[in-house]
């Protein structure tokens, strides 16, 4: 029992210390703000200044600057201890437990532009449930690339996790076979892929529409997860990915890929504002290509990997 203790604190340690490294660009930037010094009009410029080039925006900047000075602090430590608080408060709404019971199989459905690292994430998400007891099918929705087919059937072998495919033909019709297939199989859960695209393809994002219905004609009441994969270094462009996917599909969360060194993470103190009427949780963070790379969003973590 001690031995598994102390794997997990290693692992848990490893990981803060990869998502600090993935918000290192951020991090070098507010961090070095709140050394011994008076709290002036010239610290709160160089925290607007640090917040903007972090891709925080517009809006939340204005947002984040207003509540620390509310705060009225008189130390640059305190308005940092400010700052942290004003942030968890901000993002920890994005913080919901997966819920699947009831469901099974439970289906879950992937969206995403291209390049987001949309598939890479379902290969992750496979070890991740696996590794909470969940069994799980993969169906390979995006019939369009074939590199896509030949990627999942990769992580599939990897992981040792069916995935249903075929070359060309409907990805409506893959993933009905999937789900049937799972439902067979007593499958916990079914992961599904889809064609990349932009939310300016009006013909596949109705494409997408279609695959959605024909799920939850193969499962009433699914999918019951539709989370869009956006890539943390597409900056202030991810508001409008969200709003224009959830338009199409009606999304339940999101995952934020490719926090490896280069990415900001500001964008997410912008959907947080931006969805704080209707909060869009964000299911799962990635730092990495590795397969364990991929953790559910804490908030108090990514706030210290953001300012410690």
């Amino acid at each position: 029992m001690l031995e598994l203790s102390s794997k997990i604190a290693r692992a848990e340690g490893s990981w803060a210390a990869r998502l600090r490294d993935g918000l290192g660009i951020t991090r070098s930037r507010l961090s070095g703000l709140f050394t011994d010094r008076s709290v002036d009009p010239a610290l709160f410029e160089e925290i607007e200044t640090a917040l903007l080039a972090s891709d925080a925006g517009a809006e939340a900047t204005r947002f984040l600057l207003a509540a620390l000075r509310a705060r009225r602090v008189g130390t640059a430590e305190q308005l940092k201890t400010a700052l942290r608080a004003i942030l968890v408060e901000l993002l920890a709404p994005l913080e919901q437990k997966l819920d699947f019971a009831g469901k099974k199989p439970c289906i879950i459905m992937l969206a995403g532009v291209n390049g987001s690292g949309k598939t890479t994430s379902i290969g992750k998400l496979a070890r991740y449930f696996q590794n909470q007891g969940l069994s799980v099918l993969l169906a390979a929705g995006d019939t369009f690339r074939a590199a896509a087919r030949e990627q999942l059937a990769a992580w599939g072998e990897r992981n040792a996790v069916a995935v249903v495919a075929q070359s060309g033909g409907d990805p409506g019709a893959v993933v009905f076979d999937a789900i049937a297939a799972a439902r067979a199989r007593n499958i916990d859960v079914v992961i599904a892929d889809t064609a990349g695209r932009l939310p300016t393809q009006l013909h596949l994002m109705e494409e997408i529409s279609r695959i959605k219905r024909v799920i939850a004609k193969a499962e009433p009441g699914a999918p019951h997860e539709v989370w869009l994969v956006l890539d943390a270094n597409t900056g202030q462009n991810a508001l409008n990915q969200v709003k224009v996917f959830d338009d199409a599909l009606g999304l339940t969360g999101l995952i934020l890929t490719k926090l490896d060194g280069s990415a900001k993470g500001g964008v997410v103190c912008a959907i947080a504002l931006a969805r704080s009427q209707r909060p869009l949780p964000l299911r799962f963070v990635g730092v990495g290509e590795g397969i364990d790379d991929l953790r559910p969003f804490a908030a108090d973590e990514f706030v210290s990997a953001l300012l410690d």
